[in-house]
Formats: C-alpha cells, sequence, structure tokens
C-alpha cells in the first residue's frame, strides 16, 4: 500500500472513535430532522437524507416558504454553518459541544435568521435514546477521527456515484442516512415487494413500510457497531432471493453476515487493496448480481456500461 492510498483511504478503528462517532451521529440527526420536518416526503424517505461534500456534509437547500435555507457540517476546520438564499449566514464550532448544546446552538441560529421549526427531540435508530435539549452525556469530538471519516466518505461517494452510472433502472442517489449513520446506494428491479415488517428501532413502521415498498439491492458504508464492531461495506436485497446468501462474491475478504443478513466487506481490507477502487466496485457489483440473479432480475433492460467522462452513453 502506497503513502497516498494511506491518505486517501485512511485507518478508521471502530473502537478508537466511538464516541465521538456517536456524537457526530445524533449532530447530524438534529439537522437531517430539521430537514425532515421542512420538506415534503419524497419516495424512500429520500428528503430526509444528507449528501457527502468537499468539505464534509450537506442538506442540500431546504424550503422555508419563498426561500431557502441549508445546513452545511465542515467536518475539515469542524463548523457548522446555516446559510440562506437571501444571503444571510450563521456559524458555530462543532468542537466543544454536547448534543444539547449543539441543538440550543442550531435551533437558535435559526431563530435568528426567522426560520421556524419544530422537531421530534427523540433520536431513531439508537439504542437508549436522549432528547436532544438533554442530551449532555453525548460530548466527545475527536477532530483527527471526524476528518479522517470524512475522507472515507469522499471516497465512497466517488466510488459509490461510477457504480451507480452502470444502472438504467430505478436507482436512488447516493445519501447519507443520518438513522442508521451510513452512505448509500439503492438499485431498484422495478417489481412491488412483500410488505417490510418493520420493527427497527425507534423508527416508526409506516416508515419502514414505505421505504421498502419495491424489491431493492442496496449498498453502502457504515462505521461500525453491534454485530460489526469495525468499518465495513454493507450489501442486502429486499425481499431477500432463494440462494441469495449462499452466492460467492468479490473480493475473497467479503463474506455474508448471518447476524445482519448481509453481505459485509471489511473496510480494511479495501484500504489495504492494492487498488482500492477496484475492490470496491467488486464487492458492489457482485453483491448486486446475488441479488438480480437469484431475483430474477430484467438485467438486460436494467443494467449499461459505466458512464466515463465526457462520453455519451450508447443508445
Amino acid at each position: 500500500m502506497t503513502n497516498t492510498q494511506k491518505t486517501r483511504w485512511p485507518e478508521l478503528p471502530t473502537a478508537a472513535w466511538r464516541d465521538s462517532c456517536a456524537t457526530l451521529q445524533l449532530f447530524t440527526q438534529i439537522a437531517g430532522k430539521i430537514r425532515l420536518a421542512k420538506s415534503p416526503w419524497l419516495n424512500h424517505s429520500w428528503h430526509v437524507t444528507l449528501y457527502v461534500t468537499a468539505r464534509g456534509l450537506t442538506t442540500s437547500p431546504v424550503p422555508d416558504g419563498d426561500r431557502t435555507f441549508q445546513i452545511d457540517f465542515d467536518l475539515i476546520d469542524h463548523m457548522l454553518s446555516v446559510s440562506t438564499s437571501d444571503g444571510a449566514e450563521r456559524q458555530f464550532a462543532l468542537a466543544g459541544q454536547s448534543v444539547a448544546s449543539f441543538y440550543a446552538a442550531l435551533m437558535g441560529n435559526l431563530k435568528d435568521l426567522g426560520i421556524d421549526v419544530v422537531i421530534d427531540e427523540i433520536p431513531n435508530e439508537v439504542s437508549d435514546p436522549i432528547r436532544f435539549s438533554q442530551d449532555t452525556q453525548h460530548a466527545s469530538y475527536d477532530a483527527d477521527a471526524v476528518r479522517r471519516f470524512h475522507q472515507i466518505l469522499v471516497n465512497c461517494d466517488r466510488v459509490f456515484k461510477q457504480f451507480r452510472t452502470g444502472f438504467l433502472g430505478k436507482a436512488s442517489p447516493v445519501h447519507f442516512f443520518w438513522g442508521s449513520f451510513d452512505l448509500a446506494v439503492t438499485r431498484f428491479s422495478g417489481r412491488t415487494a412483500p410488505r417490510h415488517p418493520g420493527g427497527v428501532p425507534h423508527l416508526p413502521d409506516a416508515v419502514a413500510h414505505e421505504a421498502y415498498s419495491h424489491e431493492v439491492s442496496s449498498a453502502g458504508f457504515w462505521p461500525g457497531g453491534g454485530a460489526i464492531d469495525y468499518p465495513a461495506f454493507y450489501s442486502y436485497a429486499y425481499p431477500e432471493p432463494a440462494g441469495y446468501r449462499s452466492t460467492p462474491v468479490r473480493p475473497d475478504a467479503a463474506f455474508f453476515s448471518e447476524a445482519l443478513g448481509e453481505f459485509i466487506l471489511p473496510y480494511d481490507a479495501v484500504r489495504m487493496a492494492a487498488d482500492p477502487d477496484k475492490a470496491l466496485l467488486e464487492f458492489l457489483q457482485s453483491s448486486y448480481e446475488a441479488a438480480a440473479i437469484n431475483a430474477n432480475w430484467d438485467r438486460a433492460a436494467l443494467e449499461c456500461a459505466q458512464g466515463q467522462p465526457g462520453v455519451v452513453r450508447g443508445v
């Protein structure tokens, strides 16, 4: 592995920044819930996500009457900013904040800017949730770990977007879900799916039902926790077709986790690969094929060659 690869795909063991990761996740939940409260519902909750930027994460423009506003996490200089389409801006430092103080600062800045918003203060998809305004427990912020996490997201975003170009059917944007704290991209067969059973911790069943209304193959990256306590890439199918979990996927380090019901590729296997981008694309493509082949997707109609800069797709 070259020094350039070490910089582009940095080491980030889960245990080393566990507390900071939990704090940052809750910060992003607050911003995401603000977008949720202000945005009309879009299929599969795509209206609530954040997006990777060159400096961090963003809500993208959020409607507020006849203007818009945007919340940006700068994970290089470690600042949170709110800017509006009429030129106003407020910002504050991320380091040194508890979840409660972050919540108070962000809601105060929004009020300052004339933005009226009320959100559900209970975190989603986390164990033992604490109301944002009362959470002084989560207050860790390891700036170096956060910077490395952002660098990983930048690289994942780039490779996921390349993978996305090889599909003509319905596909999600590459986006960051603040509930599960993962960057994801999803492909759809075009067929409806059986009703999802729900049961996601601290998430209304109706949301899960709508999110999985159609057959999917979904892949992403998350920093680890629970059954997979290390950063990893994942891929799953809903509904899971017969033969799916026994289908070989690439590269060799990939495996099917019975605990999660998903294919897993440890992040370190990509980080240490001779060609990390190639290794990740192999995982994305082969795990998608495991879903598409076993579920008999119409691959001829749905797939195309991956895109190239400046080259029009042949038709």
